[in-house]
């Protein structure tokens, strides 16, 4: 779902950004191992992998190749993190290798393979895409597992992956994670009606009048909707730094731009539909099951009105994992900021790794 500039929902930790490095030379490499050596361990690759049928962008950077692998799913669908990870969590890399994948209809994926008109995006595909690239970085980086990390509409991917084959992954960490199109969309609709009405803000209360409660059938109403719940987030909540969305000089060019700009329009309709019909209706995660085979912690902001922490905590309180925890962050809503990246590397870095570690 859309968070701030273009509907991010980042997953990462702060402070020092990173600059970006040279490029690995672009073209499929599926089946390519990397060369993890004592005397070469930095990894700063970028390029096409045959992922699900089609060429999909990937870039894998970190300090030593040894690290624990993070793949991170961005939200939207179609609002990718490449071009802002260096700026947002390069500090990450001396610990981590990091991952990011523009998704199938995201920015350069969407622009290496343009969609027929009546293609159509579903999550089932969604899913084995995630699954095929996960099965390709662990031959690749020679890694026993992954650590999966989603935010927003990737919370909802990252809970499908997680769930079909747990032995993939050492955790999965989600931040403003989805649950269900009803009870989100209904405690959204709820929540920011019950907001306006307070602050009697009579022309946003009339526009959710005019709309009725969920489930919508005209793609701009979701728009609606998010642009208010943008606007009264921002009343209750420390932002993220400007700089953060600033996309790196690689890619800045009109083409890249365009095409990232096509996906997360293309994306945004496959995931809302033309009638209520797209991909968010299908998703109800209570469907897969509650029993979980990995720890599972969750972020959420409590001024998140989009994922809305009532929704979140009631999932959270019906997972069964071997390990879990729910943080709930003052002045957060649902896009990141520092407080909300703060709280990952926490977790990741006293939870997650010591379990590995083991």
């Amino acid at each position: 779902m859309r968070s701030a500039h273009r509907a991010l929902l980042s997953t990462a930790m702060l402070l020092l950004p990173v600059p970006f490095a040279g490029a690995a030379p672009s073209g499929p490499v599926l089946g390519a191992t990397s060369d993890c050596r004592p005397e070469a361990p930095a990894l700063d690759e970028e390029r096409f992998v045959r992922i699900g049928g089609i060429e999909q962008w990937v870039t894998i950077r970190g300090s030593d190749c040894r690290n624990p692998v993070i793949l991170f799913l961005h939200g939207g669908p179609g609002s990718p993190l490449s071009p802002y990870a260096s700026a947002i969590y390069g500090a990450w890399e001396a610990g981590f290798t990091l991952v990011q994948w523009d998704q199938r209809g995201t920015a350069r994926t969407y622009g290496r393979n343009p969609p027929e008109a009546d293609s159509a995006l579903t999550l089932e595909r969604m899913t084995q895409d995630g699954l095929e690239l996960t099965s390709y970085l662990i031959d690749h980086l020679d890694a026993d597992k992954l650590i999966l990390v989603g935010g927003s509409w990737g919370s909802a991917l990252g809970v499908h992956m997680v769930t079909q084959r747990p032995e993939l992954f050492h955790a999965y960490l989600g931040t403003g994670q989805l649950v269900s199109y009803q009870e989100n969309q209904a405690s959204t609709y709820r929540n920011l009606l019950e907001l306006a009405r307070a602050a009697e803000d009579t022309v946003t209360t009339m526009a959710l009048e005019a709309l009725g409660p969920p489930p919508w059938t005209d793609p701009r109403n979701a728009g609606i909707v998010r642009r208010a719940t943008r606007s009264y987030e921002a009343r209750t909540t420390t932002p993220a730094p400007d700089s953060w969305w600033e996309a790196a000089a690689e890619y800045a060019s009109p083409r890249l731009q365009d095409d990232r700009e096509a996906g997360d329009d293309y994306s945004y309709l496959q995931f809302v539909g033309y009638a209520g019909d797209g991909m968010f209706s299908r998703i109800d995660l209570r469907r897969l099951g509650t029993d979980f085979e990995v720890p599972v912690y969750l972020i959420q902001g409590a001024e998140d009105l989009v994922t809305t922490t009532e929704v979140a905590r009631a999932y959270f309180d019906s997972i069964e994992a071997p390990a879990k925890a729910l943080v709930v962050l003052p002045r957060t809503g649902h896009d990141p900021n520092e407080a909300m990246l703060d709280a990952q590397y926490e977790i990741l870095t006293n939870r997650v790794i010591p379990s590995i570690d083991r």
